[in-house]
């Protein structure tokens, strides 16, 4: 895009400048309307698995319920609570929702289309991801309220112990890829399958590790059956019962945008991002954009966290702690002395 800007006799910096801003557009104002949508898809998965019609009055389908929701909450008024803390307090959903948006900056929509491919881009993500704490704790902490408190030690302790498991379980992603960039994990994915599986994105030696990482991405999220955070039996709404208005939104912006990260990189690091699903000559999988495939993937993770939201009672704490410190833990070590012994056999024999 920059050449493109320089084409027009634009200076270098300024061309370089310009075309980072529209980058940076071009991601964040599709997302906010992707988020949207989800939100709207999100109740109507719920609904249809409850036997019930969902969103349905609001523009054709129901399909402008998002947007109505949203201009509800922006005409609300902005409570703060007299004992807050009032900066801290404001601060503290915008955290969440720009710490969302920041990790789509690394993520290949299709061969090169990235906004920064930068070497260490899955470094750059779980980074940014382990910053997305930082906000929930402050709305806890600033409500000065015991309830949104409780709320943001459950998601402190939640994230820190998942964020453990996701790290070993990169390990092996970065083994196998000999690489923390993105696009070339994705091409490392190309065509392996231990020689039994002539597959782009199916990898039998990750796929253990696939699982995990799907599940620690419930968790990492707080979506249900992980939702501690929010149990409205045991804290009210959790560490946004004292928000309203778009205080209250920023949360859940932030919280989709989330989601959608999250479904992407289960789509990106194990089952082949933006390559077609299988390599199969005679079906013309490549004359279809990758970038479409990208996003069939996205809206199939997505389909299961609703799926599983909407199915799956809540855990209690301790089996929380329990499945990520007893199970996924160990799991994911193992499963890195198993990746390495396979490389050392078989690429650096």
């Amino acid at each position: 895009m920059t050449e493109t800007f320089i084409s027009w006799g634009m200076d270098a910096d300024w061309a370089w400048g310009v075309a980072t801003v529209a980058g940076i557009l071009l991601i964040a104002l599709p997302l906010m309307l992707a988020v949207a949508m989800i939100i709207y898809a999100d109740r109507k998965i719920w609904a249809a698995i409850a036997l019930r019609r969902g969103p349905n009055v609001v523009g054709p389908f129901g399909l402008l319920q998002s947007f109505a929701d949203g201009l509800k909450v922006f005409l609300q008024e902005t409570i703060i609570p007299t004992g807050a803390n009032r900066g801290l307090f404001l601060i503290a959903p915008i955290i969440t929702f720009t710490v969302a948006l920041m990790a789509w900056a690394v993520i290949p929509f299709n061969s090169g289309a990235v906004l920064a491919d930068i070497n260490v881009g899955l470094l750059y993500i779980l980074a940014i991801s382990s910053l997305g704490v930082y906000g929930v704790v402050l709305s806890g902490w600033a409500s000065n309220s015991k309830y949104p408190f409780f709320s943001a030690m459950r998601a402190a302790a939640q994230m820190i112990s998942y964020e453990v498991s996701i790290g070993f379980i990169l390990v092996g992603v970065v083994l196998y890829a000999d690489s923390f960039n993105l696009n070339e994990i994705i091409k490392a994915q190309q065509g392996h399958g231990l020689g039994i599986v002539n597959a782009f994105g199916f990898n039998l030696l990750l796929f253990p590790l696939a699982v995990i990482f799907l599940i620690a991405s419930l968790a990492e999220t707080a979506r249900a059956p992980f939702d501690l955070t929010e149990a409205e039996s045991e804290l009210v709404a959790g560490y946004q019962t004292e928000y309203s208005s778009m205080s209250f939104a920023l949360f859940w912006l932030g919280e989709y945008a989330n989601v959608l990260l999250m479904a992407t990189l289960n789509a990106v690091l194990f089952w082949g991002g933006w390559l077609p699903p299988l390599n199969i000559d005679l079906i013309p999988w490549f004359d279809i954009p990758g970038i479409i495939w990208l996003f069939a993937k996205i809206l199939f993770f997505f389909f299961i966290f609703s799926w599983v939201k909407a199915t799956v009672p809540r855990y209690r704490y301790d089996q929380l702690m329990r499945l990520g410190w007893k199970i996924f833990l160990p799991i994911s070590l193992i499963w890195i002395f198993l990746i390495s012994g396979w490389l050392m056999l078989t690429r650096y024999s």
